[in-house]
């Protein structure tokens, strides 16, 4: 009997099924063991780089974080924001401020010293802001690995996808959204705020206008290094208590009215996401496990660009 003219009549229907749902077979999936046998070596190895910089730096924590934040918010995690094309994501408006990209380039040099075309630039900025967030006293969690790298940047996605410090939390939310990201992810992603500094130019309108949900005292002080006119690149903490600590009192200064940006505020001012915050403060380990996760989940955002290639240099396609 020919088996294969017997199943016929059985698939030749359930393929043209899937054909009429637009079906596409699911990429391969990442995975925390993905270097093990090709490069056991590499999680120690970027662990290393990144303790070296945010030793010599603190603040870099926070830069590495946003890093791999705002490449994954572009045609999904796949290094395009380390391309130095023209034009490129690092000259967008939107990620004016970004930095970290020479600790990143260190990072996979020391890589590729050991294992040559093995570990991509996106895992290592996916690894980087792991182990950023742990070397400031932050959360730990397992990174899926096995992303390729983009041939391309793509500067007007930089424009219209990245968030921006004036969004109102509507805006959040549907930003947020649109990467498969929930409004939990978004606030407890915004807890990455609790280290790092902000530049006048993203909070000046805020402590100039006189809004009613800024204490007087703060925006007063904060006045002092951001003045109406230039200075734009003029540093604040976002968390001006414990700057330098990955810890929860970027969420008490929300309740006090101290957050440095609108985006931060918005969080907390009788709205939808005011019980987050109130638990997050409440219940510091609730937030740093939905920190890890989202991070996860952020880390997971598809590359949409084609197969992509494993960089030897992360400025520049093979």
């Amino acid at each position: 009997m020919d088996y294969r003219k017997s199943i016929a009549p059985i698939l030749i229907p359930i393929l043209a099924l899937l054909l009429s749902l637009n079906y596409t077979p699911c990429k391969a999936q990442l995975s925390t063991t993905f270097y093990d046998d090709t490069c056991p070596n590499a999680l120690s190895t970027i662990s290393t780089s990144i303790n070296s910089a945010v030793s010599s730096e603190s603040r870099m924590a926070a830069s590495l974080i946003r890093l791999h934040f705002h490449d994954c918010f572009v045609q999904g995690c796949d290094a395009s924001i380390l391309l130095d094309d023209t034009p490129s994501e690092k000259t967008a408006g939107r990620n004016a401020g970004v930095r970290g990209y020479n600790v990143i380039d260190d990072a996979k040099a020391a890589v590729e010293s050991i294992c040559p075309g093995v570990v991509s630039c996106a895992d290592i900025l996916a690894v980087a802001a792991r182990d950023a967030s742990v070397a400031v006293g932050g959360p730990s969690w397992s990174v899926r690995l096995g992303r390729r790298d983009s041939l391309t940047p793509n500067q007007a996605q930089a424009q219209t996808d990245l968030p921006v410090a004036t969004m109102n939390l509507g805006q959040l939310i549907s930003n947020f959204d649109a990467k498969t990201l929930s409004t939990r992810d978004m606030v407890a992603l915004s807890g990455a705020h609790t280290i790092g500094q902000a530049r006048c130019a993203t909070f000046r309108a805020r402590i100039y206008n006189n809004d009613s949900n800024i204490d007087a005292g703060y925006a007063s002080d904060l006045r002092t290094n951001c003045p109406q006119t230039g200075g734009n690149g003029n540093l604040a903490p976002l968390d001006f208590v414990t700057p330098t600590t990955f810890d929860i009192n970027y969420f008490r200064n929300l309740v006090d009215r101290r957050g440095l940006l609108a985006s931060d505020q918005v969080l907390f001012n009788g709205d939808s996401t005011d019980s987050i915050v109130q638990e997050y403060i409440d219940n510091p380990a609730t937030f740093e496990s939905d920190f890890a996760a989202a991070m996860v989940r952020m880390g997971d955002i598809p590359f949409t660009g084609g197969n992509g290639e494993i960089r030897t240099v992360c400025t520049t396609a093979n």
